[in-house]
């Protein structure tokens, strides 16, 4: 009966990405069918933490996020949780040896949500470290399993792939991050009056780390490849969106890519990956 149990919690899991992401729900039905529970139990992990620190504003959030960390160590130990998210994260930590390090340093990150509202430079990049780019290492565990030199010839490039969706999604959310979070992530920039050139210097930040992203999914095994190259493709259109309208713009809302659009991205990533243009 634990299987039954098991294969409950992987649907939470899934459930949980499909609600909260459709583009990384896309990306994920790309991946090799045997990659997908694993993944989804990745996601939901972070989602629901992600959600601790930036939803719960009725509720202790301190507590919460020390009792989530408490019981995702314990059912880790353990091989099990009655918390069916907790349940799917053991499975993949445990099956895929993922390093320990990597899910404290994520929970420091979630921490620094809760104590920080302005970043400087050394903190900006402490908290992409554990909130974006041990989500790429993570992923990668999964995708490299059976290849630990592939791993950690990938781990830099993942590194970058997932510190580049993170600015992308900072810029996003300004609005919202600002306004109802009370949160500024990006270093020395004064967003009473955010201009132009701190906008270029941050996107020409992200299109570096872009660009270096890319060298490492093209080394991708076949398994994964199309749906990590899926989600760079959406964020790449997404911040060529973002770069394209003026600074006072992104103040004011949320720059979003239509869920039409999304698809259409996907069939044209679909394309230029079977006829390897990527």
């Amino acid at each position: 009966m634990k299987a039954l149990f098991d294969s409950l919690s992987a649907e939470c899991s899934k459930n949980i990405t499909q609600r909260y992401s459709t583009s990384f729900s896309l990306g994920i039905r790309l991946l090799s069918k045997k990659l997908h529970a694993p993944i989804y139990g990745v996601y939901g992990f972070v989602r629901l933490a992600d959600e601790i620190v930036d939803s719960f504003h009725d509720f202790d959030k301190a507590t919460l996020l020390r009792e989530f960390k408490k019981d995702t160590y314990e059912a880790i130990e353990c091989r099990i949780s009655l918390n069916p998210i907790l349940n799917s994260f053991q499975k993949v930590v445990n099956d895929y040896c993922i390093d320990k390090e990597l899910i404290e340093t994520f929970f420091v990150s979630m921490e620094m949500d809760l104590n920080h509202t302005f970043y400087d430079q050394k903190l900006y990049e402490k908290y992409i470290l554990g909130s974006a780019e041990t989500v790429g290492l993570m992923c990668l565990k999964v995708f490299c399993h059976e290849n630990p030199k592939l791993y950690s010839s990938l781990s830099h490039y993942a590194m970058k792939l997932g510190s580049a969706l993170q600015k992308v999604n900072f810029l996003r959310d300004l609005k919202t991050d600002r306004n109802e979070l009370g949160r500024t992530y990006f270093p020395g920039v004064d967003f009473d009056a955010f201009e132009e050139n701190k906008k270029q210097i941050i996107q020409n930040e992200i299109k570096a780390e872009l660009s270096e992203a890319l060298i490492g999914i093209r080394k991708l095994p076949l398994s994964s490849r199309s749906g990590v190259y899926l989600a760079y493709y959406y964020y790449t259109a997404l911040f060529k969106k973002i770069e394209s309208l003026p600074a006072e713009r992104i103040m004011k809302e949320r720059i979003r890519v239509s869920n039409p659009h999304k698809f259409g991205l996907m069939i044209n990533s679909l394309i230029k990956n079977k006829l390897n243009l990527i």
